[in-house]
C-alpha cells in the first residue's frame, strides 16, 4: 500500500511539475503578444475586473476543496456525498454573489475606482458558476493524484489565448477579448472535468455536513482572504486613485516578474510542504530540510532579482513593448525586492502550513496589510514613481514580520537564516557589479542580451567556486535528471 501510495505520489509530481512549467512558460509569452497588441488602459481594465471576481469566488469556493483533498474517508460513498454537498453549496453562493454584483453593478465600479464598467462586471461574473462547477471536480483529481487529466485540461486551457483570446485582441475587442477568453477557459474546464469524472452531481443534500465542512475550512477560508488582501489591496488603492493606464501598467508589471520568479519558486514550493509536513515533529530535520531548500531557490532566484534590476529596460522592452516604458521602475524593483521576499517569507509560509498554523500565517498577512495601505496612500501623493519605490521596499517588512513570527514562535533563527545564503547574496552582488561594468560597453538592444549571457556564466562561474554550493547544485542537476527520467 505504501509503495503504491509512493508510486502516487512519484507520478502525480511528474505531472503536476510539468503542468507548473508550462503554464509559467506560455502565460508570460500571451502576457508578450497581448502587451503589444491592447493598451495598458485595456490591463488596467481587467485587473479591477479581475480583483472583484477574484474576491466573489474566493467566498464561492469557500475553502471545501481543501476539506475534499485532505479528509479520510470511510468509502466512496460518503466522500461523493460530501462532494455534493460542497458543489451544491459552492453553485449556489456563486449565483447569489453573482446576482449581488448584477444588481449593485455600477456601485462596484465606482467604489473599485473604474464607473461606467458594471455591464463588463456582470458578463465577466459568469464565470463564477463556471469555476463552481468544475472546482469540486478539480478537487476529487487532486486527492487520486490523477494530474495527468489535470494537466491535460490545463493544456487546453492555455491554448485558448491562442484561438480566442489574441484573435479577438486583433480584431479590436480590447478588453473584452480577455474577458471572453477568460470565460471560454472557465467553460472548457467545466465541460470537460464534468465529462471525464467518476462522480457526478445528485440530489443529495445534508446541512450536518456542510456545518462539518465549514468548521474545518474556516480558518482556511480566513487565511484565503487575508493573502487576497495582500495581493490586491495596493490594485484597489490605485485604481480608486489613479486612472487604468497606471493600474494597467502596475498590475501587470507585478504579474510578469512574479511569473518568471514563479518558474523557479512554484516548482520548489510543493516539494517543500510535503518534506516539511513529514518532518514536523522531529525539529532538527525541519530545520535542515528548511535550509536546505532555502539555498536552493536562493542560488537561482537571488541573482534573477538582481539582474532584473540592473536589465530593466531592457526586459520591460522584450516582454512588454515599447509602450510600456513607464513600467521599467517597478519590473526592476519588484524582481529584486520580491526575489528576496519569497526566499525568507514565502518559505516561511510553507512553515506554517507543514506545522498545521494557518493562524500564524493569517497573522502574518494581517502585519502585512497594515504597512501597505498606509505606504501607498501616503507614497501615491508624491507621483506614480514614488509608489513603485515604496510598495516595492514595503516587501521588505514582511520579511521582518516573518523573521520575528519564526524566531519567537519556532525558535529559527532569522541570522541563521541569513548566514545560510550569504555566499549566494555575496556572488549575486558580484555579479550586478560586473553587469554594471559590462552594461558600460554599450547601450544597444544586442548587446544587453548579449551581456545577460555574459553574467550568467560569470555567476556560476564564482558560484561554483564555493565547495558546498557546488554540490548543492550538482545534487539540485541530478534530481532534475531522474525527474526526467521517470
Amino acid at each position: 500500500m505504501v509503495s503504491n501510495l509512493n508510486s502516487k505520489i512519484i507520478n502525480a509530481a511528474k505531472w503536476s511539475t510539468i503542468t507548473s512549467t508550462i503554464s509559467k512558460l506560455i502565460t508570460p509569452i500571451t502576457t508578450m503578444i497581448l502587451a503589444r497588441i491592447l493598451t495598458p488602459e485595456a490591463f488596467g481594465v481587467i485587473a479591477t475586473v479581475t480583483m472583484i471576481i477574484s474576491f466573489a469566488d474566493m467566498f464561492a469556493d469557500a475553502g471545501f476543496q481543501k476539506y475534499l483533498i485532505q479528509q479520510d474517508f470511510k468509502n466512496n460513498k460518503i466522500k461523493f456525498r460530501y462532494a455534493n454537498v460542497a458543489f451544491w453549496t459552492n453553485l449556489t453562493i456563486s449565483f447569489l454573489i453573482w446576482l449581488l454584483i448584477s444588481i449593485f453593478s455600477e456601485q462596484i465600479a465606482t467604489f473599485a475606482g473604474n464607473p461606467g464598467l458594471g455591464k463588463v462586471i456582470v458578463i465577466a461574473g459568469i464565470s463564477l458558476p463556471l469555476t463552481s462547477f468544475s472546482s469540486i471536480q478539480m478537487a476529487l483529481y487532486r486527492r487520486s493524484f490523477d494530474f495527468k487529466t489535470l494537466f491535460y485540461v490545463k493544456l487546453f486551457g492555455i491554448c485558448i489565448p491562442f484561438f480566442v483570446t489574441i484573435p479577438l485582441a486583433l480584431y479590436g475587442l480590447s478588453y473584452w477579448s480577455i474577458i471572453i477568453g477568460t470565460i471560454c477557459g472557465s467553460l472548457s474546464n467545466a465541460i470537460i472535468l464534468t465529462i471525464k469524472s467518476e462522480w457526478k452531481p445528485t440530489a443529495f443534500y445534508s446541512f450536518m455536513m456542510l456545518k462539518k465542512m465549514f468548521s474545518f475550512s474556516f480558518w482556511s477560508l480566513l487565511e484565503t482572504i487575508s493573502i487576497w488582501f495582500t495581493s490586491w489591496v495596493d490594485i484597489f488603492i490605485i485604481s480608486s486613485l489613479l486612472n487604468s493606464y497606471y493600474l494597467g501598467i502596475y498590475k501587470t508589471s507585478i504579474n510578469m516578474v512574479n511569473g518568471i520568479l514563479g518558474l523557479v519558486a512554484g516548482s520548489i514550493a510543493t516539494v517543500l510542504f510535503s518534506a516539511l509536513s513529514r518532518l514536523k515533529d522531529n525539529e532538527n530535520s525541519f530545520n535542515e530540510t528548511l535550509f536546505k531548500f532555502q539555498k536552493y531557490v536562493s542560488i537561482f532566484l537571488l541573482p534573477m532579482g538582481v539582474g532584473i534590476f540592473i536589465y530593466r529596460d531592457t526586459i520591460t522592452y522584450i516582454l512588454l513593448g515599447s509602450q510600456w516604458a513607464e513600467a521599467s521602475l517597478l519590473i526592476g524593483l519588484w524582481g529584486l525586492i520580491n526575489s528576496s521576499s519569497i526566499v525568507f517569507s514565502y518559505l516561511s509560509s510553507e512553515v506554517y502550513r507543514s506545522k498545521g498554523l494557518p493562524k500564524i500565517s493569517l497573522l502574518a498577512q494581517l502585519l502585512h496589510i497594515i504597512a501597505i495601505i498606509p505606504t501607498c496612500y501616503i507614497s501615491m501623493k508624491y507621483g506614480f514613481n514614488t509608489l513603485v519605490i515604496a510598495r516595492s521596499l514595503i516587501g521588505l517588512q514582511f520579511v521582518l514580520v516573518h523573521f520575528l513570527l519564526l524566531y519567537m514562535i519556532f525558535k529559527i533563527s532569522p541570522l541563521k537564516m541569513i548566514k545560510n545564503i550569504f555566499p549566494i547574496i555575496f556572488c549575486s552582488a558580484l555579479m550586478g557589479l560586473f553587469a554594471e561594468l559590462i552594461q558600460m560597453v554599450s547601450n544597444k538592444i544586442y548587446w544587453n542580451v548579449v551581456s545577460i549571457g555574459l553574467c550568467i556564466v560569470f555567476y556560476f562561474m564564482i558560484i561554483l567556486l564555493i565547495p558546498s554550493i557546488r554540490m548543492e547544485i550538482f545534487e539540485v542537476l541530478k534530481k532534475k535528471s531522474q525527474k526526467l527520467n521517470l
